[in-house]
């Protein structure tokens, strides 16, 4: 490959970076003590520039320009002592909440002397914005909305206090402190189930024989089963007591495996692979946690997080909190894979593996899930081609190059037996996992 084809390759696949944030460094500590405003700083300087211009033209009524800034100096001073203690309360009623849903933050000032108007400084985190100041007497409300998904630090607020004649100020900050924001499900009705269920109830039909609803066929009467289930068309033809037939009803347990190595934004749409990857994710959780199925989650990045299957309705929002970690003020870090920890993927549980498909790392986490024989489904989150220049041969010919090298790889996914289905952001899972419901899905053999 020549050296502009070489270079075309890295401008195509430069669309296909993860996102590297940092976390946001917060504002330096403000001044302590009382200083002096914005008022009496613009009054000094004029007075000082009219001194200043009497002295160099050796003209004395310029002097009396600075007359009149002292005397408004002299007249603003407060008559009554200043505030020596100062304190705020900051209060967020919700610190747990979904995406575009708004919170509230309240600030009371308290102080011990004479004071003025409040005048606040915002300094916001990274996954909030700002939709409503409202500045009282001794209250600061702030209405804020939570953009993205993550655990976030709302910001800090700096609270200016002047005195009443507002020529001096104090500044205190106030910290709002974290909330934890969950990604809004993707609709998802749909729980594909594999071919062996672990022996406990649930509301999945299995291949099992045992106590359920659903009819599979009938089988010769023997002494001690319920002879109200008597199947009297089959009896009367083979001249035997024939009983109903049910296959037994089981629970499935489920692991979510998020592959949080890179952030991919699309550059044609600048949506976030991550943040569709935990949408997908979040709903599919939902779903099988209404089917009173076991759910368990596990991140693969630079640090493997993971959770045990688990039930009920309030473990959706375990599962999520689990994983909140993985944005935090943009904090994202993708160093290396560990090993799974065998209790993270229990023995048959069907794996759900959301992943762009963009880093060659999440390999190995598929082979060590294939090496546990867990049944396993691949959900390909896109990440839109990346950006060519028209006209430009090599460019052209890498991103033909990219095609093929994410072709093959889901043909190599799909030939080792894991089924490859591929999300489309903005629409219902259900139509993902649809063609799953034909048969059930297998493990490989041990």
């Amino acid at each position: 490959m020549t050296d502009r084809a070489a270079a075309a390759v890295d401008r195509a696949l430069g669309g296909a970076q993860p996102e590297t944030g940092r976390p946001a460094e917060p504002p330096p500590p403000p001044p302590t003590g009382w200083r002096a405003g914005e008022r009496a700083l613009g009054l000094a300087t004029v007075a000082a520039v009219a001194v200043a211009a009497a002295l160099v033209t050796g003209r004395p009524w310029l002097l009396a320009l600075a007359a009149a800034p002292l005397a408004l100096l002299a007249l603003a001073l407060p008559r009554e002592p200043r505030a020596t203690h100062m304190a705020v309360t900051v209060d967020v009623p919700a610190r747990r909440l979904f995406e575009n849903e708004q919170v509230t933050a309240r600030i009371t000032v308290t102080h011990d002397g004479g004071a003025g108007r409040l005048d606040p400084g915002v300094t916001l985190g990274p996954g909030v914005r700002l939709d409503h100041l409202t500045v009282g007497r001794s209250l600061i409300e702030l209405r804020l909305t939570a953009t993205r998904w993550g655990r976030w630090s709302l910001g800090t607020v700096d609270v200016d206090l002047y005195d009443s004649g507002g020529v001096a100020r104090r500044t205190v900050r106030a910290d709002l402190g974290e909330i934890a924001v969950f990604p809004l499900p993707t609709r998802t009705g749909i729980t594909p189930i594999p071919v062996r269920l672990p022996q406990r109830l649930g509301e999945h039909t299995s291949v099992q024989r045992g106590e359920g609803v659903e009819v599979t066929g009938v089988h010769p009467y023997v002494i001690g089963e319920r002879q109200r289930r008597i199947h009297w068309p089959a009896t009367t033809r083979r001249g035997s007591l024939q009983l109903h037939q049910f296959a037994a009803e089981r629970a499935a347990d489920t692991v979510v495996l998020l592959d949080v190595l890179t952030d991919v934004r699309d550059p044609a749409t600048a949506t976030s692979s991550l943040d569709e990857t935990f949408r997908a994710a979040a709903g599919l959780v939902r779903a099988y946690l209404r089917t009173h199925d076991r759910v368990g989650v596990v991140s693969v990045g630079g640090v493997t997080r993971w959770l045990q299957p688990g039930s009920g309705g309030g473990y959706f929002y375990r599962i999520i909190e689990s994983v909140l970690e993985v944005r935090k003020d943009l904090a994202h870090r993708a160093d290396g894979v560990r090993s799974l920890p065998p209790p993270a993927l229990p023995e048959g549980a069907l794996v759900y593996v959301f992943t762009p498909l963009t880093d060659q790392r999440i390999l190995d986490v598929l082979h060590q899930v294939r090496a546990r024989a867990n049944p396993m489904v691949v959900v390909e989150i896109p990440s839109g081609d990346p950006e060519t220049e028209r006209g430009d041969s090599a460019a052209e010919l890498a991103l033909r190059l990219w095609r093929a090298d994410r072709d093959a790889m889901r043909f190599a996914l799909t030939r080792s037996g894991i089924a490859v289905v591929t999300h489309e952001p903005g629409r219902t899972l259900d139509l993902a996992l649809a063609p799953l419901l034909r048969t059930r899905i297998q493990g490989a053999r041990r």
